[in-house]
């Protein structure tokens, strides 16, 4: 029997046990000790950040077998670069764009910068840079005025800067044929449903690949410009300024060269 007043043994065995931890403890790395306590440090070094992506392949893409597109796996490099975590979000267009533009640190990808957008996002960086054409099954137009002549009905990506060409240029509404993201406009062309696509030269020369082994009559380009990673109008400027030093960086190196490289071997020109 102890006397009173006086702790139990076991109390020094819990000491000594406590403090032979605190010791192995304070003797591990950092890293470790974070992975030991479930990563919570790890988690917060890597923030996650919401990212909509149109399902356009080869541009951009949900998942593919691990792939996202040209400008998908680019951005999702420059985020890893900056230190961020992408959560991969692909509603329709319109709406993501909407969603975005109204949000705080969303990110979207590929956006071209047109005069109705200019507002209503923080451009980050080019990550692309498209050439828009025209493509029928028989007949070559040469201009923009050709093409009004010519084609009476023209698909078109709803939402897209190629529609919004369109319309600038005059074309009448009864010609002009938008579809929303994901559906087929190379069956539609196939079929004989409408007379041309006005769409982007990289993303025709993929899908078309999957559908016919037939050429296609395509125009000169009749449109050029960049598609960007974009955020939100109210975007932390932090982040802005970190993913394009992150996109500058994959440029000067050739990594982006090399994916688009990647997507496009093997693809049909005409």
């Amino acid at each position: 029997m102890r006397e009173p007043g006086k702790p139990p043994a076991w109390t020094g065995l819990i000491i000594t046990l406590s403090t032979a931890a605190m010791k192995w403890m304070s003797s591990i790395p950092r890293f470790a000790f974070a992975v030991f306590l479930g990563g919570s440090s790890i988690a917060s070094a890597t923030p996650g950040v919401d990212v909509y992506v149109a399902e356009a392949p080869p541009l951009t893409m949900a998942d593919h077998d691990g792939q996202h597109g040209i400008v998908g796996d680019i951005a999702l490099k420059a985020m890893a670069l900056a230190g961020y975590s992408p959560k991969l979000l692909s509603p329709p267009w319109p709406r993501a764009q909407r969603e975005v533009s109204a949000g705080r640190d969303l990110l979207i990808a590929p956006l071209t910068r047109i005069q109705s957008r200019e507002d209503r996002f923080t451009w980050i960086a080019p990550v692309l840079t498209m050439d828009r054409s025209f493509f029928s099954l028989t007949q070559r137009v040469d201009s923009f005025e050709d093409a009004k002549r010519a084609f009476k009905l023209i698909a078109v990506g709803l939402g897209s800067a190629q529609e919004t060409r369109l319309r600038d240029e005059g074309f009448l509404p009864s010609q002009i044929y938008p579809l929303k993201i994901g559906e087929n406009p190379a069956q539609m062309l196939l079929k004989g449903r409408v007379d041309a696509w006005f769409n982007g030269v990289p993303e025709t020369r993929y899908i078309w690949k999957q559908v016919s082994d037939r050429p296609l009559v395509m125009s000169p380009v009749m449109m050029t410009a960049d598609l960007y990673l974009a955020c939100s109008k109210n975007c932390d400027p932090v982040m802005v300024e970190k993913l394009r030093t992150a996109l500058k960086t994959l440029h000067a190196n050739g990594s982006s060269e090399r994916i688009e490289a990647g997507y496009m071997k093997g693809l049909p020109v005409w």
